[in-house]
């Protein structure tokens, strides 16, 4: 059996949802204004005081209450400057019980300070986010943010390590619909979770049992140093031997591992998304970005972004924390950028 295979089915938006969507779509405009008293006043509405923060290394763990603040978003204020957010996807929905929202896109800025000891361009950057919050009671309770590291990494031509596919800004959803702020049809959110899980089960087959699953001209945008791909052929080449690289995939429950899954899975709409902290685990027994097998178990923080169409998957927005990843491998991704900007 796939070790995938045995997992809960996603959940989808609820009325629930639709109100806290309401919510965060407030929250995340009081960005257009500047990060100042307007923002303060926002977080300090939608955040309850005990709010977790977990964030992509070398930020991990921030302060209870304003650590979303005060951990994530006001280092990258200070770093870009004239900082911008643009959401591409700002979706939500309920999984086992617990209600989520989400959204995934760009900060970019005139990147004028270093940000996490990554050495400022004098020009415009862009920053990949994806962000997941839990609410109870109209407040965010908990809260996990994606930031793409690796891909600023790459742009400033300062990655160490090998590369495979396109790096570079990636788009939004080409039908620039994923905003989904209003109610949706819980048939069709419900046929968009069963056809996403439905392909997430068949990951990891040998004879690539996923592929039926997506439209011939899918997109996937991949995390920085892995790169993203057009066509589920050109796919598939970086895909197969990317599960080949590490040994049962999974939650691990084989190996007496406990604790991985996801946070939250849902359909809304044509969209749906995945989080989890971590979110599968493998034993390293291939070379992975030119770093040869270490034989160790590692944990991906992973989550992903997919838009559906006429009964296949067509857009796949994946971050995961690479950073995060090669540290467990024994590679410091900053120290490593540090010697180099010495």
């Amino acid at each position: 059996m796939n070790a995938r295979s045995n997992r809960p089915a996603m959940g989808i938006a609820t009325e629930t949802t639709f109100e806290n969507k309401q919510l965060y779509r407030q929250f995340l405009e009081s960005f257009d204004k500047g990060l100042g008293e307007t923002m303060e006043t926002a977080a300090s509405e939608i955040f309850a005081a005990t709010a977790t923060t977990e964030a992509s290394h070398p930020i991990n763990a921030a302060p209870d209450g304003n650590g979303y603040i005060s951990s994530v978003i006001l280092p990258i204020s200070e770093a870009f400057e004239g900082l911008t957010r643009q959401n591409y996807v700002v979706t939500g929905g309920e999984y086992l019980g617990s209600e989520w929202v989400t959204s995934t896109g760009y900060f970019h800025g005139h990147f004028k300070r270093p940000l996490c000891g990554i050495p400022p361009s004098g020009k415009l950057a862009f920053l990949r986010f994806g962000e997941f919050h839990r609410m109870e009671d109209g407040k965010i309770v908990e809260s996990y943010v994606f930031l793409g590291f690796a891909e600023l990494i790459i742009a400033l031509g300062l990655w160490p390590l090998e590369l495979q596919g396109y790096e570079g800004v990636v788009p939004g959803p080409a039908t620039h619909d994923g905003i989904v702020i209003g109610p949706s049809d819980p048939a069709q959110s419900r046929s968009t979770a069963d056809l996403v899980e439905d392909m997430l089960k068949q990951l990891t087959t040998e004879d690539q049992s996923w592929r039926p699953y997506w439209d011939d001209r899918m997109v996937w945008y991949g995390p920085g140093g892995l790169g993203s791909y057009a066509t589920v052929d050109a796919f598939a080449e970086f895909q197969s031997p990317f599960e080949d690289t590490f040994e049962g995939w999974g939650d691990g429950k084989d190996a007496g591992v406990t604790g991985v899954g996801s946070n939250c899975k849902v359909g809304d709409g044509d969209y749906a998304f995945l989080c989890g902290w971590p979110q599968i685990t493998g034993v390293h027994v291939k070379s992975f970005l030119g770093l040869e097998p270490t034989g160790k178990r590692v944990f991906m923080r992973d989550c992903d972004w997919w838009r559906c169409a006429d009964g296949k998957i067509i857009e796949n927005w994946c971050m995961l924390d690479i950073p995060h990843l090669l540290l467990q491998l024994g590679y410091d991704l900053f120290a490593q950028i540090s010697e180099q900007t010495q």
